[in-house]
């Protein structure tokens, strides 16, 4: 580490306490903000051992991760003055502004000469030239105009040219906080963004609580227009954030903020870390949106890319200062074979800088709740996951395929984020189910508060390619329920993934071709379309009712979008001579039809009604964070799942043709049940055969492993909660309805413990 580059502190030893102090210079709506925040020193890190005995044969090797996490954290405090202090690197680095004018600086050792040009210059490089200190760091301090103003004005086009090993080179800067590409320009322009203080965006509304579940509402500003075009920042914060809230969700995770200058890369070839896409409007635009956000209670969380960058030369950090190492490790450890792109080096000092002053950035900055941290998988192993089918086996995590570097930055974001912000989300994209992922950096986990549980939507396109009579019930729930004890994750039964060109949406799956002739409601249905709309609204409540303790929805998908994603490009011709067709830069298939939802006249309303029921009745009863989950019935030859989950009881009947009458199914406690959400209600475009005034009466003994149960119709293909009217308890026993006095009744309200000794409850991980 010693060996690494560093910036230097300023009078590091005679001023320790003013560099931990935290910066709050502008007005905020949060108390809590006011507060001086700190980050937690390291923990023990050994509560992963009590949680999950099988680490202790792995010992040495996390034992080892969590000594370089706490050796790292050391340096820190050392060299940067704490890590509160080096996740400011944005106060140093890039364009900062002081009452005296305008100081730039910028990391690029590689450089043998650099300077600053732009409009405010006529891109003269020998106006501004730049000096170079020991660390690799060059820096020019520009003066105030005679008349008081920045010598940049706001909104000027700004770059630097340097000398470099390469040749000489135009660089966007690196911590630069918008960028925009002229129209008819290949090339984008970094842009100095300073508005007057009249002119910047105030934030109005306080961040909403953190809630208890998240019902997450993945999305994509560009293509959230129902119009063939690039939709603005202000357009969904007046048109889809309403829709958001009216469907039930309490967060939005929005894609594709990050600048990138490939529009198909939907997002992940980042070229400006530091800066919002200008395609969708200005900063301040995105700040409106959030704070809109926030006013209706909606959490907004960034989807953030530190799993690697863009190889792009001219517009990002791939090759800045004209060598290959500089961000990225070199040679072919620093580049991703399939996604075509460069790898940070997670071990250098500088990167540790920017990528840990990136996140927080967006959370200082922009109001950001949390994120959701794509390809981590790809991060933490040394083979990123390609060709590796993980088992489970611990050797797969704990080993010389593990990138520790890349673990302990993760630990290090994790520990900043949680520390300055204690009502932050964070979720990891990993497939790999890295064990403690989701346990707190202190205890020796890796600290992420939620896992995206990707293997989720991969077994509903494998059981959807078979025919109904081959779907095991026993899969499906081992599928949902296959996670690790104590570690929360977001399930969903399909994301933006699958609805990309070149795969298939679960609507698309069911009802193909007939989508487009057969959803309008004055014309007959087909089987294909019952059966389609049947099995989506079943898929996606079973996967929220026992996949995790949060929920992710792709817009659109939540009415049966008849279209996948194709984004705009022209044809690719590969290093072998092949060339793939393009699509002549058409964004027909790059918009969401929220209009197909909304009509009265379609059956796509139906589906998106039940995605807005089932929310809904999360809200109300909150059944994805129930302690209580009783697996009670998986019968292959019915077709039918039962479930508890807090004081709700799901029972699903996939079979294709059975319907079955006075349905026995097990529950724990005594009482009144009551229909609360019917798949097969008209509304949802069902058959409504269920009475929604129905009561159904517990009575006493012992069924499917359970103390009690009730009597149900569970039609064919349908998924019906019931909940428990708790202020109505009665029970029957005998099959003879009694009532029960006010004064005797049951302490039986009780949740049904999973470890009770007469109980075999089906284990939520393995």
């Amino acid at each position: 580490m010693e060996d690494d580059t560093k910036i230097e502190v300023e009078e590091q030893e005679s001023a320790p306490k003013e560099l931990s102090t935290p910066l709050n210079r502008k007005i905020s709506t949060e108390k809590s903000e006011a507060k001086p925040r700190t980050i937690p020193p390291p923990g023990i890190g050994q509560k992963i051992y009590e949680i999950d005995p099988s680490l202790l044969d792995f010992r040495q090797h996390l034992d080892y991760r969590y000594a370089q996490y706490k050796r790292m954290r050391e340096e820190i405090d050392k060299y940067e003055g704490g890590l509160e202090v080096f996740s400011r690197g944005y106060e140093k680095l890039g364009f900062v502004r002081s009452e005296m004018g305008i100081t730039y600086r910028e990391w690029a050792p590689g450089a043998k000469s650099a300077a600053l040009i732009g409009d405010f210059n006529n891109w003269n490089p020998n106006a501004d030239i730049m000096n170079r200190n020991e660390f690799g760091v060059w820096e020019i301090f520009l003066p105030n105009n005679a008349d008081g103003s920045p010598a940049i004005p706001h909104g000027s086009r700004v770059k630097i040219r340097m000398e470099t090993p390469s040749g000489i080179k135009d660089s966007i800067p690196a911590w630069i906080k918008f960028s925009v590409q002229a129209p008819g320009e290949i090339p984008y322009n970094g842009i100095y963004y300073d508005p007057p203080e009249e002119e910047k965006y105030v934030f109005k509304h306080p961040r909403p609580k953190r809630p208890k579940s998240l019902r997450i509402y993945e999305s994509h500003v560009g293509m959230s227009s129902p119009e063939p075009m690039i939709n603005t920042y202000a357009n969904f914060r007046d048109d889809v954030l309403p829709r958001i809230k009216r469907l039930g969700y309490n967060a939005v995770q929005i894609m594709a903020i990050q600048e990138h200058s490939y529009y198909a890369s939907f997002g992940y070839h980042v070229t400006n870390f530091f800066a919002p896409s200008s395609r969708f409007g200005t900063p301040d635009d995105l700040k409106s949106l959030i704070d809109k956000a926030h006013e209706l209670g909606i959490l907004v969380l960034m989807d953030i890319v530190h799993s690697h960058a863009s190889n792009n030369v001219l517009d990002g950090l791939n090759m800045f200062d004209g060598t290959d190492g500089h961000y990225f490790h070199t040679g072919s450890r620093g580049h991703h074979s399939v996604w075509d792109s460069r790898l940070f080096n997670y071990g250098s000092w500088e990167v540790l800088r920017y990528l840990l002053s990136n996140a927080r950035w967006w959370l200082e900055e922009y109001k950001f709740d949390g994120y959701r941290f794509d390809g981590v998988t790809s991060m933490m192993y040394i083979h990123h996951g390609l060709q590796v089918g993980f088992t489970g086996n611990y050797n797969e995590y704990f080993g010389y395929a593990t990138d520790v570097d890349a673990v302990v930055y993760l630990m290090l974001v994790n520990d900043m984020i949680h520390g300055l912000y204690p009502e932050a989300v964070t979720i990891g994209e990993d497939v790999s189910g890295m064990p403690t992922f989701c346990i707190p950096v202190q205890d020796g986990g890796v600290g992420f508060d939620y896992r995206l549980h990707m293997a989720i939507a991969d077994k509903w396109i494998e059981i959807l390619k078979k025919r109904d009579e081959d779907w095991k019930m026993g899969e499906i729930v081992h599928s949902l329920t296959n996670r690790r004890w104590m570690e929360k994750c977001v399930a969903y039964a399909e994301s933006h993934d699958q609805a990309l060109v070149g795969d298939k949406t679960i609507a698309f799956w069911l009802m193909d071709k007939d989508m487009y002739e057969f959803m309008a409601l004055d014309r007959p249905s087909t089987a294909l379309i019952d059966r389609g709309i049947a099995l989506h609204t079943m898929i996606r409540l079973v996967t929220m009712g026992l996949g995790g303790e949060g929920y992710l929805n792709f817009m659109g998908n939540e009415f049966g979008h008849p279209e996948w994603i194709d984004f705009p490009r022209g044809d690719q011709r590969l290093p072998n001579g092949v060339v793939i067709p393009g699509n002549g830069y058409s964004y027909d298939k790059c918009r969401r039809r929220f209009d197909l939802g909304d009509a009265d006249y379609l059956r796509y309303r139906g589906m998106q009604e039940f995605d807005q029921a089932m929310q809904h009745v999360e809200e109300k009863y909150g059944f994805m964070t129930s302690e209580h989950t009783y697996i009670s019935r998986k019968d292959e030859k019915d077709r039918v799942i039962v479930f508890e989950r807090g004081n709700l009881v799901f029972v699903f009947n996939f079979h294709w043709n059975n319907s079955y009458f006075d349905y026995r199914v097990g529950c724990a406690k005594p009482g009144k049940y009551k229909i609360v959400l019917d798949s097969d209600d008209p509304l949802f475009g069902g058959f409504g055969r269920l009475d929604h005034n129905a009561e159904y009466f517990s009575f006493e003994g012992w069924y499917d492993d359970r103390p009690r149960s009730f009597m149900v119709y569970a039609p064919n293909r349908t998924a019906v909660v019931y909940a428990l009217v708790e202020d109505e308890p009665k029970v029957v026993n005998d099959l003879e309805l009694v009532e029960i006095p006010e004064t005797v009744k049951p302490a039986a309200a009780e949740p049904v413990k999973e470890s009770e000794p007469d109980e075999e409850s089906e284990p939520l991980d393995s």
